[in-house]
């Protein structure tokens, strides 16, 4: 049987820390507190925002939410998130996306302060995550991977790890912070030729397409490790990942569900970079 790579086991350990850490900061003063920018309120949006608030609570960070109206102007749009960016009290700012369609967001990416980019929106993070700076805010789902496979001891040195998938939120920046890992990394998509030859030559199969159960038995190789990062809905209403986890499970060493898996460890890398924001601004 294989081990079920569980994402509270990893938020859980990682709460430890973060809370030893919220006690250090107070101590010096410092109040941590993460911002939410949200326009409009999207069902996903308000999902991913309790739990964040919740998560926040959880660890000892203040949390504060700014919501404005779906049909906002620009002109307000900007004056809100430029009050939130220039305000010290703030460590970290979470701005859901993408935004209604008569918002230009690069107007605010181009100059939130990155110590505060909890989410790596801005070019200067994104930058730095790709150079291998460690000192960047990698994308709260893709660091989340890295923390799953640390807590679970899979050392990443010279295996080989096929991802499918190649978005700017998840593949690509992934893909990076696996290399700065020492992997060997094979990047596919839904169009690659021989998809599934290319996924059994993976020690390690990440799925971060947005499909359905794309991932099936037969791209899989034995007692392989696999991480499913999709979040998905299938024909039924049920949430379900990128990898058909019943009829993969039985050939992997680990596999990770989908749900209580790795989008249950994303809200605890927001706190995380919250806290990085914190001491940054401190020191």
């Amino acid at each position: 049987m294989p081990i079920v790579m569980k994402g509270s086991e990893v938020a859980a350990a990682m709460k430890e820390d973060m809370v030893k850490k919220v006690s250090e900061l107070k101590a010096k003063g410092i109040v941590p507190k993460l911002a939410i920018l949200r326009v409009g309120s999207r069902a996903d949006d308000l999902a991913y925002e309790k739990g964040a608030i919740k998560k926040m609570a959880d660890i000892g960070i203040e949390c504060e939410v700014h919501e404005l109206a779906q049909d906002v102007g620009q002109k307000d749009f900007e004056a809100e998130f430029n009050k939130i960016n220039s305000d010290k009290s703030v460590h970290g700012i979470l701005m859901f996306r993408p935004l209604p369609k008569n918002l230009d967001e690069n107007a605010v990416l181009e100059v939130i302060q990155p110590h505060k980019d909890s989410d790596c929106m801005c070019n200067a993070n994104i930058a730095k995550v790709f150079s291998g700076d460690l000192s960047g805010y990698p994308p709260c789902t893709a660091q989340a991977v890295i923390e799953m496979l640390d807590y679970y001891k899979i050392d990443l040195t010279g295996k080989r790890v096929t991802l499918v998938g190649r978005s700017m939120v998840v593949g690509k920046p992934l893909a990076m912070l696996l290399l700065k890992r020492n992997a060997t990394v094979t990047m596919c998509h839904t169009r690659t030729k021989d998809l599934a030859g290319t996924c059994r030559g993976g020690e390690i199969l990440i799925a971060a397409a947005g499909k359905a159960r794309m991932i099936t038995a037969d791209m899989v190789s034995e007692g392989a490790v696999v991480v499913d990062v999709g979040i998905n809905v299938d024909e039924n209403g049920v949430l379900c990942g990128d990898v058909d986890y019943d009829a993969v499970e039985g050939k992997t060493s680990y596999i990770s569900p989908v749900p209580r898996g790795v989008g249950s460890i994303t809200t605890s890398v927001l706190a995380k970079h919250v806290l990085r924001g914190a001491g940054a601004q401190f020191n």
